[in-house]
C-alpha cells in the first residue's frame, strides 16, 4: 500500500512539473482552416453569389457544373453554355479576376454530361532588375478544367460524378528560373432531389434537396521542397422550396451548409526545459491539443469530422450556412437575396448579397453585388458580378 501511495505522489509531480514547463504557443484561439487553391471555394457565377455563395440545392441553371452536376439532369433545356467574370480585389487592381465558362448537354431523359474551364489571374507582377535592364511581367494563374455524367436514377433523384484536372501555376520565373506549374486532380460526387409539384391550399409547391463532396483528391506541393497542401476538399448539404403561386409568380427559399473535410489545426507547444520561455533547437514543437494533420487526403477528410482542439463545439463552428431567396416573375425576371454566416474563430466570413436576372429569348443575365457584415473585409466586397448564359432548345423537356 505504502508504495502505491509513493507512485502516485510521484506521478502527480512529474504531471505538475510538465504542465508548469509545457508552453503554449500564443494566438492559437482562432484556428482557421488553410488549404491550397482556395479559388475553388469562390463563387463563380453571379445567381449564386447574390443568394450568399450557394447551389447544391437550388433549380438547375448553366453554372450547375460548379456547386451541383447532377441537377443538368433535370434540364428543360437541352443546352446550354454559361459564361462568368468575377472581379477579384476590386479595390485594389483590376487585373485579379475568376472567369468561368460551362457547357452542358442534356443526352435524353435520364441523362447529361457537362465540362467547364475555370480561370483564376493574380493580374501582371513587374520584376526589374536594374534601371538599364527591361521589366520581365509574369502572369501567375490557377486554373481547373472538368467534365461530369449526370444520371437520373429515379423520376425525383439524380446522382453525378464530375473529374477535374487542377492546374496552379504561381512560381515566378523572375524568383526561380526552374518554376513549374503544380498539378493534381480532383473528384465530386453529388446528388439531386426534386420532388413533384404538390398542390397546398393557397398555392403549389415543390421541394429540392442535394449534397455535394468535392474536390476529393491527393494533396499537391506547390515546389519540390515545400509542404504538402490538401485540397479544399468540401462537403455541402442543401435544401428549399418553391412557392410557385400562379403560372408569373414564384419565389424559392433555399438553405445550405457547408464544412471543409480538411484537418483542423492543432494547438502547440513544447516543453520548456530550461525554463527561459524560449523554444531552443532542442526543445522540439509537439501537438498540446488535437491531433496531427499530417495524414492523407482520405484519413484527413474522416479525421476533420473529430479533431477540433475544443471538440464537438469547435466542430460546429467549423459548419458555414447560407440562406438564398430567388423571386421569379414569368420566368423572365429575377430577384435574389442571400446571407451567408462564418464563425468568427474560422475566417469570420459574413456577407450580405443581391442580384438580379434577365431573359431575353435565349439569353439570360444575371448580375450580384456583396456587402459585407463583418470586421473582416471580404475582397469581394462592392463587387459587381455578370453571368451570361446561352440556352440551346429551352423547353425540349419538361418536368413540371
Amino acid at each position: 500500500m505504502k508504495n502505491r501511495i509513493l507512485l502516485l505522489m510521484a506521478f502527480a509531480f512529474i504531471l505538475k512539473v510538465n504542465a508548469q514547463e509545457t508552453i503554449v504557443f500564443p494566438n492559437q484561439d482562432r484556428r482557421v482552416i488553410t488549404t491550397g487553391v482556395p479559388f475553388l471555394l469562390i463563387a463563380p457565377d453571379a445567381r449564386a453569389a447574390a443568394m450568399g455563395d450557394m447551389g447544391v440545392a437550388t433549380s438547375v441553371d448553366a453554372f450547375s457544373q460548379q456547386w451541383n452536376s447532377s441537377k443538368y439532369a433535370f434540364s428543360e433545356t437541352k443546352s446550354g453554355i454559361g459564361v462568368s467574370y468575377t472581379p477579384y480585389l476590386s479595390k485594389l487592381v483590376n487585373d485579379i479576376f475568376l472567369g468561368n465558362v460551362t457547357y452542358f448537354n442534356r443526352i435524353d431523359e435520364r441523362s447529361a454530361f457537362a465540362a467547364s474551364l475555370k480561370y483564376f489571374s493574380l493580374g501582371d507582377i513587374e520584376f526589374v532588375t536594374d534601371e538599364f535592364s527591361e521589366a520581365l511581367i509574369q502572369r501567375p494563374n490557377e486554373l481547373t478544367i472538368d467534365a461530369s455524367y449526370a444520371l437520373r436514377l429515379t423520376d425525383q433523384f439524380a446522382m453525378s460524378v464530375a473529374m477535374r484536372y487542377l492546374r496552379s501555376d504561381l512560381r515566378l520565373d523572375g524568383v526561380d528560373g526552374d518554376a513549374t506549374p503544380a498539378s493534381t486532380f480532383g473528384v465530386d460526387i453529388s446528388g439531386y432531389y426534386q420532388s413533384e409539384e404538390e398542390a397546398y391550399s393557397d398555392f403549389n409547391g415543390r421541394w429540392r434537396a442535394g449534397f455535394a463532396i468535392q474536390n476529393i483528391g491527393p494533396k499537391f506541393k506547390y515546389d519540390e521542397g515545400g509542404q504538402e497542401n490538401f485540397q479544399p476538399t468540401n462537403l455541402r448539404l442543401g435544401t428549399g422550396f418553391d412557392f410557385i403561386f400562379d403560372d408569373y409568380n414564384k419565389i424559392g427559399l433555399t438553405l445550405e451548409v457547408a464544412k471543409l473535410l480538411v484537418p483542423t489545426p492543432p494547438v502547440l507547444g513544447y516543453v520548456d526545459t530550461d525554463g527561459d520561455e524560449n523554444q531552443d533547437s532542442d526543445e522540439p514543437t509537439i501537438i498540446v491539443e488535437g491531433k496531427d494533420p499530417d495524414v492523407s487526403f482520405l484519413s484527413g477528410m474522416f479525421q476533420s469530422f473529430g479533431d477540433a482542439p475544443d471538440g464537438f463545439s469547435e466542430e460546429l463552428k467549423e459548419f458555414t450556412w447560407a440562406l438564398g431567396a430567388e423571386y421569379l416573375y414569368q420566368d423572365s425576371f429575377a430577384f435574389r437575396a442571400g446571407y451567408f454566416n462564418e464563425s468568427e474563430d474560422k475566417g469570420a466570413r459574413k456577407f450580405l448579397a443581391l442580384g438580379a436576372g434577365f431573359k431575353a429569348n435565349v439569353v439570360n443575365i444575371d448580375l450580384s453585388y456583396l456587402f459585407s457584415a463583418s470586421k473582416v473585409q471580404s475582397p469581394l466586397e462592392n463587387t459587381l458580378r455578370f453571368s451570361l448564359t446561352f440556352n440551346i432548345g429551352a423547353g425540349e423537356y419538361v418536368e413540371y
